[in-house]
């Protein structure tokens, strides 16, 4: 039971599905080839910008010409070009294109009004690259640039429940999944995961490769789905949550969280024995 109850949050979607997501072409995000490199390559009129938010190519240039952006104030993250977590939004946009799965405002104006907070919190990442916080050790700049980026994911992640209206259009296997998703995002953003390109295939590489129907889900896997939804394993689920969150208390406790994510999804036996012991003893360093 732990070890459903853990790869269930964590991994969420690491089930036997007809087929995986499809996230990447040619090891980069889908159609990445297609994108604009230059502001100048989006739709403009009168000098000002005019991107489409529903078309796919135009949504995905913006991120790349975030990362572009931002890119000379990630230097925390490492070395390697897709270390900036803002990969994993690409990712996850790619995932949105091929398993139908879409829902989003078309404005700042509009996504002010509808979602103040989670508008708020992403203004408040794109801030601290205006701000001078050379002073501090790569370190502390990376967990902080982290925290605002997860404050920014999981303020959209909570929007998201304007959406639920909607869940009488889909199974119960695709709302299962979705709220088992929102649990494991979680453990995800409290450990302040950098979800740079390589780890963000890790991650989300188990997802479905489309929208779930109950007659295309293995029978067998549903645990996997059905572990935090129901009682009363969501309350035992809820104090787990509640226990991480506590333990990643610190610069140390979360880079250590976010090393043990890793070892979950790499290597899921090794949750059994020694998943809650890590948390205890690293709660009790808080």
């Amino acid at each position: 039971m732990l070890r459903l109850v853990v790869l269930g949050l964590v991994l969420a979607c690491a089930v036997s599905l007809s087929s995986s997501a499809v996230i990447l072409e040619n090891g980069m995000p889908i159609h990445w080839a297609q994108t604009a490199s230059q502001v100048t390559e989006l739709p403009m009129q009168d000098g000002i910008l005019y991107p489409d938010p529903w078309n796919y190519l135009h949504r995905m240039s913006l991120y790349r010409l975030m990362i572009a952006a931002t890119d000379p104030f990630m230097g925390s993250m490492g070395t390697n070009a897709t270390d900036s977590p803002l990969w994993g939004l690409t990712l996850q946009l790619g995932w949105i294109l091929t398993s139908g799965v879409q829902d989003y405002c078309t404005t700042y104006a509009s996504c002010k009004d509808s979602y103040p907070d989670a508008m708020s919190a992403w203004d408040a990442f794109f801030q601290v690259f205006v701000v001078h916080i050379s002073s501090v050790s790569d370190d502390v700049k990376k967990d902080s640039i982290l925290g605002l980026y997860w404050a920014g994911q999981m303020a959209s992640t909570y929007a998201s429940a304007a959406c639920n209206a909607r869940y009488l259009h889909y199974s119960s296997v695709e709302v299962s999944f979705a709220n088992s998703w929102l649990n494991s995002a979680e453990f995800v953003s409290a450990a302040r995961f950098q979800s740079n390109l390589a780890k963000s295939v890790l991650f989300l590489s188990p997802l479905p490769s489309r929208i779930l129907l109950v007659h295309t889900f293995k029978p067998h896997a549903s645990a996997w789905y059905d572990t935090c939804s129901h009682k009363p394993t969501k309350y035992y689920c809820g104090s787990l949550v509640n226990l991480w969150k506590r333990a990643m208390c610190s610069v140390n406790t979360r880079q250590k969280g976010a090393e043990l994510l890793e070892q979950l999804l790499l290597n899921p036996s090794f949750a059994t024995s020694t998943f809650l012991s890590i948390i205890t003893e690293m709660t009790t360093s808080c």
